[in-house]
């Protein structure tokens, strides 16, 4: 079990490292994302450092196992409303989504199981 709360932990904090810094830098895709979305441009920077805030909050966990399990939540609550801003315009393309939202989800679960 430990192996794949270590394995799945970090893939899921490399994807939304990956991710916060493409919203961080300014990267076109997150903006034509965010244009898709009807999502103001000024939310990018706050949506960048949320992901960055899990990311690290994930990896933390592996020293305090509260805050990653913290951080596996609010990741899951973030791709929750992903898909809400997804489906409020009628967007279908959600291929990204779920990898990120699979990712992040089974490292709840993992961490749960591990931990608790």
């Amino acid at each position: 079990m430990f192996a794949a709360y270590v394995t799945v932990t970090i893939i899921a904090s490399v994807f939304t490292a990956i991710a916060a810094v493409t919203y961080l830098i300014g990267h076109e895709y997150p903006k034509a994302q965010a244009d898709m979305k009807r999502v103001p441009h000024s939310w990018l920077p706050v949506l960048g450092t949320l992901l960055a805030a899990g990311s690290l909050g994930l990896l933390a966990g592996f020293f305090v196992p509260l805050v990653g399990t913290l951080a596996a939540a609010g990741l899951v609550l973030y791709f929750v409303g992903a898909l809400i801003a997804h489906l409020r315009v009628g967007s279908r393309k959600l291929v990204g989504w779920a990898v990120f939202f699979v990712t992040v989800l089974a490292t709840l679960i993992v961490n749960l199981a591990y931990h608790w």
